[in-house]
């Protein structure tokens, strides 16, 4: 029974962490404190173990108390510390960068044409000093207790930076600083790519305040006009932003908001855009030379 149980843990790591995510994941991880030589109490879970614990709850959304530690082989207690010393670190963006990288270098990173929006989730976290940060009156919930996740995407929608505020944030007063967190993308020789040449928005966006703040930095934008009929033609880019989003919630973890703290929510978002930028990378023709 327990070589059942083995081998059942094996395949469930093989399937949460594969070989291609944990050879990006591994070398950004912070080292392993060194075991006492007195009292050294329980031999600590292997890493690429509590990753399969936080990916479990990313994908399946359960809590983290009821994730199975006898078939993924750590409790859930033990994924989420891990899951806050690697937030901490700083592991998902840099992750996040390295696989943008990645995909410049393959060509299948196209920054010229990018797409920015928001999408509202419900809180299950109520706003206060030790309930959750970042949550506010939806307006489109009836004013329940809400966050928003803010996304730009490249123009294959490919997510390139995603933020996290509250329900009663309006879109646009996250435009810059999403352009501001966009990473330095490699993969090419001359500087890195740190902007999009124009950028596609909705009607949420139509405040001319913004659009010369976004040729003050040389990005020509292309938002959507208010009270202006529909057929402008800007849905035939600006539309992958919308799928990228269908990708984020087919997390179940992100399709509310479940974690009180900032930081973990939005490491969370940084570790599913790592997710789909490696399912683009895998799904890539690939030449062979």
């Amino acid at each position: 029974m327990l070589d059942d149980l083995g081998r059942q843990g094996v395949r469930v790591h093989a399937d949460l962490v594969p070989d291609d995510l944990w050879e990006r994941v591994a070398p950004l991880l912070p080292p392993t404190p060194e075991r006492r030589h007195r009292h050294p109490g329980r031999l600590r879970v292997p890493d690429r173990t509590a990753l399969a614990g936080i990916l479990f709850v990313l994908r399946t959304g359960v809590a983290w108390w009821d994730v199975p530690a006898e078939t993924i082989g750590c409790s859930g207690v033990t994924a989420w510390r891990r899951l806050r010393d690697w937030t901490e670190a700083g592991v998902w963006p840099r992750l996040h960068a390295a696989l943008l990288t990645e995909l410049r270098r393959a060509g299948l990173l196209d920054v010229d044409d990018c797409s920015v929006d928001g999408s509202h989730v419900r809180a299950l976290t109520r706003p206060g000093p030790q309930r959750g940060d970042h949550v506010g009156p939806s307006p489109v919930d009836r004013a329940r207790p809400g966050s928003k996740h803010h996304l730009i995407v490249d123009r294959q929608g490919t997510p390139l930076a995603v933020s996290l505020t509250g329900g009663n944030r309006h879109d646009v007063t996250q435009l810059l600083p999403l352009l501001d967190a966009l990473p330095p993308i490699r993969g090419l020789r001359g500087r890195p790519r740190r902007k999009p040449r124009r950028l596609y928005a909705d009607r949420g966006y139509d405040f001319d305040k913004f659009r010369r703040l976004l040729w003050k930095r040389s990005i020509k934008p292309l938002i959507a006009r208010r009270g202006v009929a529909h057929g402008s033609g800007l849905g035939k880019v600006r539309w992958v932003v919308e799928r990228t989003f269908s990708w984020l919630h087919q997390f179940k973890r992100l399709q509310s908001r479940y974690e009180r703290r900032v930081d973990l929510d939005q490491g969370l978002l940084e570790l599913a855009c790592s997710l789909i930028c490696i399912r683009r990378l895998s799904s890539a023709p690939r030449v062979m030379g």
